[in-house]
């Protein structure tokens, strides 16, 4: 028998693992008992701290997030990881699985772990992601560490969802420049200079400090730059501790709440232009008519701002109450 959504939200609550890995697949499948779901699990939700870990593929954001997932839980902090990889082709489904690389934290029942497919989605995260987050939170993980996909120079969308964005750079990769020119380097708030056993590694951690003195910046805070040999934990507890003074330094100026007010702005305005498609689309367009409409505009017969402008038009009457409608 199937759960109801408030049997399924009072799982989750209890951290039952099984529950929670059901209700991130219902978001990723955008099914139906999703929304009612996140809508019993929402008034929990706001309490953990979001870590966003993005940088270059190869960088070790995986190796890294794994370590600094066992330094929390030696201070007894639960931790949710979700971790983003690129899409099947040919399933659909993430192609790495994380579970096998951070096989250490697999048996900790204070983890939990989640790979998630991008399913072609830009930015270097899921489209369900910040619901993802939503079901860890619920769920009472103090922490959610988010690896990004690791796609390059794209992934600027993590800084729109964490609480803090740390950004990865290795020595002798040769991208960390085409990284500040991306914008990253207004994103991120703390630097990590990984594979520091590597020549060069303190050569880039001065590079990054100096670009960073005459960087603008939306607030005062400077970022840390901080070096990690990931593989043997080597300046791992600095990075927790760089995320921790961090995490005062917005509770005190109230940036936090300010970076919030953002995210579920733009979450409002993305959730609107979703829902406002799947109703054009479920009321007025099927697999014909777009067909219909695509043959004519390669006829050249129609454009294709004409078609989207009619579609609107079609869709806004359809939504107008009928004469005598909504009266007593």
């Amino acid at each position: 028998m199937t759960d109801s959504p408030s049997e399924w939200a009072e799982k989750i609550f209890a951290t039952d693992h099984r529950a929670i890995t059901r209700a991130i697949t219902a978001v990723e499948n955008n099914d139906a008992v999703a929304v009612p779901l996140l809508k019993r699990l929402f008034a929990r939700t706001g309490r953990a701290f979001v870590v966003g870990i993005t940088g270059a593929p190869g960088a070790g954001k995986s190796t890294l997030v794994e370590k600094l997932a066992l330094e929390y839980r030696q201070q007894g902090i639960r931790v949710g990881i979700i971790a983003v990889d690129p899409s099947s082709p040919f399933s659909g489904g993430a192609i790495l699985g994380d579970r096998i690389r951070m096989q250490s934290l697999v048996t900790d029942e204070g983890v939990y772990i989640r790979s998630m497919a991008t399913r072609g989605h830009l930015g270097g995260l899921a489209a369900a992601t910040q619901d993802a987050v939503s079901i860890l939170d619920a769920a009472g993980y103090h922490f959610v560490l988010i690896e990004t996909v690791g796609v390059g120079q794209d992934e600027v969308e993590v800084a729109r969802l964490a609480d803090a964005t740390v950004l990865l750079l290795v020595p002798g990769m040769g991208d960390e420049i085409q990284v500040f020119k991306a914008g990253v380097m207004e994103i991120a708030d703390l630097f990590v200079v990984n594979k520091a056993d590597r020549p060069g590694a303190e050569q880039l951690g001065q590079q990054v400090r100096a670009l960073l003195a005459g960087a603008a910046r939306r607030e005062e805070w400077v970022p840390s730059v901080i070096t990690t040999v990931a593989t043997t934990g080597e300046g791992v507890a600095a990075l927790r501790e760089g995320i921790e003074q961090f995490r005062t330094y917005g509770e005190q100026r109230n940036l936090k709440h300010r970076r919030r007010k953002e995210q579920w702005r733009a979450r409002l305005l993305e959730l609107l232009r979703q829902r406002l498609f799947q109703k054009a689309v479920a009321g007025h367009l099927d697999d014909g008519s777009i067909d219909r409409h695509v043959e004519a505009i390669m006829q050249r017969s129609r454009d294709p701002y004409s078609v989207i402008e009619e579609l609107i038009g079609e869709f806004v009457r359809a939504s107008r109450p009928q004469a005598g409608e909504g009266r007593p």
